[in-house]
């Protein structure tokens, strides 16, 4: 049973959620706070596998539930949604490795769905958002591209996949753009991930576009 709570300062919103999340029998929803100290706070005192947490609130919001979620320590993974896309959020979840970032507009089966993925490991990221990036990305001097990467130690050969990680290419399409084996490119994307301190390959490309427009 996945132990969740919703963080977000509407009560419709958090209430709706808490209820059509608590429908799925994998799912137990233990709390439903309307900030973030009182999320802060609950952590400090409780075990959750993930936090369902809104950008935007009084008090204490997700962006700085974030900081004091990494400067304690807490073991726990984040999942942001918010009716909110703008860049400097997105940058914001971004520095804290958060671990997802789904707009409110989204499905519940996908909400749902991305809670799962974010508590075994994986990464959940709204397409839009990495578009958005995309977009604001191709309007910058393409010779920043490696001051940015440099300082994760990777090689010419590494900055080429993340490169290519950005653009929404496949191990399969990389590979072949590379003359490579999909094995090597795996390979390639473990020590990637290894030296980015990230945990999946969609978290290099947000990286990395992030890094570009900021």
């Amino acid at each position: 049973m996945i132990k969740l709570i919703i963080v977000d300062d509407d009560v419709l919103i958090r209430e709706s959620l808490k209820i059509i999340i608590g429908i799925d029998n994998e799912i137990e929803v233990v709390k439903a706070l309307e900030n973030g100290k009182e999320c802060i706070d609950f952590l400090s005192e409780n075990e959750v596998d993930v936090v369902l947490l809104d950008m935007r609130m009084p008090v204490m919001d997700g962006a700085e539930v974030l900081e004091e979620i990494s400067k304690r320590n807490i073991k726990v993974k984040v999942l942001i949604l918010t009716t909110f896309d703008e860049e400097k959020l997105i940058s914001s979840a971004i520095k804290h490795k958060t671990s997802g970032y789904l707009l409110k507009s989204s499905k519940p089966e996908k909400i749902i769905s991305g809670i799962k993925s974010v508590y075994l490991g994986n990464g959940v990221f709204e397409s839009d958002i990495v578009s958005k990036l995309v977009v604001g990305s191709s309007n910058k001097n393409d010779k920043s591209d490696d001051e940015g990467l440099n300082i994760y130690g990777l090689t010419d050969r590494e900055k080429d996949i993340v490169r290519l990680i950005s653009k929404g290419l496949s191990n399969k399409e990389i590979a072949n753009k590379l003359f490579l084996s999909e094995g090597t490119i795996k390979n390639h994307i473990t020590s990637i991930l290894s030296k980015m301190d990230l945990k999946h390959r969609t978290q290099i490309a947000i990286e990395y576009l992030n890094s570009k427009i900021h």
